[in-house]
This record gives C-alpha cells, structure tokens and sequence, in this order.
C-alpha cells in the first residue's frame, strides 16, 4: 500500500509506517492510540455509528465538540462502521487484513461475537498485534467483568494509601489506572512490534486498569512485604523520609524535598530556624519520621511567614528540591512545560486553535508528530475505504446501507 496523506504528514516518526487500528474507545485505549500516533504511527479510529462515549463528555464546545474527545484523539483519522451489518464488518475484515497492530478495550468476547477475535483475525494476518486493554485482563476469575478507573482504583489498594490519615477513601485526582494502562499498552505494542520485526508473528497484548493501578504500589507493597503491615495514609508525605511533603506558606502551598540529612540542614538554615536544628527529636531521619505531626507544624509556622514564590527562590538557591503545587492553569504556562512542548496547538476546523498535552517523550534522531486535530466523526471515511479499495460507488451504497457513516462536506456539527 502506498503512503497515505497522514503517514506522508509524518514522516520521521519512530514508527512512521506502522498501520493501527483503533477500536478504543473513551479512555485507555485512546491514550494509547495518540502515543503511537504522535510517534508517527498512522492510526485510523473505528468509532459506532453515534460515536465514541467520549464525544459526550462535558465540556461541549461551541460546535459541538468534546473537549475531552479531542484531547485524546488528536493527530488520528476517523471512520464511523456499523459493526452490527456485515457491510461493516467487511470493511473491518479488510483493514484488519493488513494491519500492524489493532487495539480495543471491548468486554471479553465481544470482538469474537462479531467475528473478530484474535484466532479468526490471525488467520488472514498471523503478523497482526492485537492489543487487548480491559478492567482486569483475559484472564482470572474477573475477566469477564467490566472495568472502570474508579474501581480499579480500589481493587489494587491505590485508594487506601490516598489522602490523608483518618478521612475517607480518596480516588487520585486523575483517572490513573486508565492512563497507565494506555501507556502500558503502548510500551506492549512497541515491544511485540520489536519481536514482529525479528519473526514476522504477531500475538496478543493483554493489560489492564487493575493491573495498570496496582503497579502503582511498588512502595506501599514494598512496606507491606517487608512488615505484613497495611501501610497508613500520608497525605503528600513520604513514609519513609521527612520532610518531604507540601507545606502551607502565606499565599498558597510549596513541595519541600528535604529527603535526607544534607537537604534538612539547608531548609533549617534558610528557615533560620535554631530552635528546631537544636531539638535532638529531629536529629535524625528516624527521628523526624517519629515525630512528623509536631515536627510539620513547626516548619509550617516559618513557611507562613512569607510566599511561596519567595520561598522558592530561596530554597532553590540552596539545592534543595522545591516547587510550588500549581493549579493547571498555571502549570500550562510554566516556562518547563513550555520549553519541553508538552502543550501543542492544532488547528481545528470548527474550532480553531486547540491545546492539549502532548507527547512526553523525545528522540534525537526521529521527531515527535504532533499532526491534525481528532476526527469529526466520519471524517475520514471516504479517504479511508478508497485506500483500501472501495470505490466510491460502493461506499455511497454502504452509507444508505447504514454500514457506514460518512461525513458531509461542509458539515458544521458533529453527529
């Protein structure tokens, strides 16, 4: 098959080339998705009829886009299938025929339901990587359940370490297990393509949210394997050094990392805190782990005197390991983030100009490819199937079939 216009768009890119085809949706599988694609992989979203959930998602904008939708699904192409007709799953069929990699997050059995399993798949294409993300994996006494990040969440015991001592449960404030588990199916595909390049044999890829929160527990575990102890909750402090943790100043709060003996000696020297750097209960790691409540409020009561810039400057003037707990609006705009271009700008065309996070990770020698804007639903449907053979005749009879949706020109909503 010859360069498409996205993978011509791309050129560059690690994986420049590399065909996927995403059947994900809302979450997980859209993460991943967008690594690969910014890493130049051509990925084409498959998406219902109606559309992927996500396009519901508040905020709506003023077009009747999803903000939420468009973040994770920029510099994809998009295609609507009804997978419900056979019209639909012929398309299907066919692109899977010659794909690299195809990535859902489905119910277990719903792909072989409608005849796409994995087995029936690599029949035609034994190179396929198929690359399963679900609550709890193909396997054990869960896989046949539904999954979400809340409650993948709970199940790993990332909840019970979160927030602080005596309140109630507290889910991390971003969906973790559902982005880490996108990570992690990217990290599975790009190892399998390793081995599809060394052996041409695809496989399958199977991770999960549960197991995606749970890896998340190397500390807590560690404690717990070390003691046979359920570790407390801290708050933003680490069990095992103090201080090092957020503290309240006059106008806000601040990251303090005086992990070690060094760094604590330098807070207490800007601090101009004798008192404290005398007190033989904070002499020692130890010691100051054993006595954190008193020893915090001590600290805090200096930090109020001033802002938390200012603290900052100083303390950063020093070595130690500070920072301000920004709020999004300003972490945005911080001059790192902004150095490392992890906000990218696309044009959309109903929207104009639009933010979101880009790719956390650099190449020396292959670029990341930021690219197009996420698909209006449809978009590319046209372009898609005459790529992969379909006439145009045939296409416009799949659209009155209710097989396909394709958008129309100068559409101005999203269906």
């Amino acid at each position: 098959m010859t360069d498409t216009k996205a993978e011509t768009a791309k050129k560059g890119g690690p994986l420049q080339g590399v065909k996927v085809i995403e059947l994900s949706h809302i979450m997980s599988g859209p993460v991943c998705g967008m690594m690969l694609a910014d890493m130049g992989a051509d990925v084409i979203k498959v998406e219902k009829m109606e559309g992927d959930d996500a396009r519901r998602f508040a905020p709506i904008l003023s077009h009747g886009e999803s903000a939420s939708f468009m973040m994770l699904n920029r510099n994809k192409r998009g295609i609507a299938l009804n997978l419900k007709t056979e019209g639909g799953k012929a398309v299907l069929r066919k692109m899977l025929a010659s794909a690299e990699v195809v990535t859902e997050n489905y119910r277990k059995g719903t792909m072989e339901k409608l005849g796409l399993g994995y087995d029936t798949l690599r029949e035609a294409n034994p190179g396929l990587i198929y690359c399963s993300i679900s609550g709890y994996g193909r396997t054990g006494p869960y896989a046949d359940k539904g999954g979400f990040d809340l409650i993948a969440q709970g199940l790993s015991g990332l909840m019970s370490v979160t927030g602080e001592p005596g309140q109630a449960p507290i889910k991390a404030g971003s969906p973790i297990a559902d982005i880490n588990a996108g990570i992690l199916a990217a990290l599975g595909i790009s190892a399998a393509y390793a081995h599809r390049l060394r052996t041409g044999q695809g496989q399958i890829v199977d991770t999960s949210l549960l197991e995606a929160g749970f890896q998340q527990m190397y500390w807590a575990a560690a404690n717990f394997f070390a003691s046979g102890e359920n570790p407390p909750k801290f708050g933003s402090a680490n069990p095992t050094s103090t201080p090092y943790q957020a503290f309240r100043t006059q106008d806000g709060w601040i990251n303090i990392g005086a992990a070690n003996q060094a760094n604590y000696e330098r807070l207490l020297q800007v601090l101009d805190a004798p008192e404290i750097a005398g007190d033989p209960r904070f002499a020692t790691n130890a010691g100051r782990t054993a006595n954190r409540g008193e020893l915090v409020e001590r600290l805090t009561a200096y930090l109020m005197r001033d802002t938390t810039q200012r603290w900052v400057e100083r303390l950063d003037a020093v070595g130690l390991p500070v920072g301000p707990v920004l709020p999004i609006s300003e972490a945005v705009t911080h001059p790192q983030i902004v150095a490392r271009e992890m906000v990218v700008e696309t044009q959309h065309p109903l929207d104009g100009p639009t933010r979101s996070i880009g790719l956390p990770i650099r190449f020396s020698e292959t670029p990341k490819c930021t690219g197009g804007p996420a698909p209006r639903l449809g978009e590319h449907t046209s372009e898609v199937l005459a790529e992969y053979g379909f006439d145009a005749e045939y296409v416009r009879d799949l659209i009155a079939q209710g097989a396909v949706h394709a958008l129309e020109e100068g559409a101005t909503v999203t269906a």
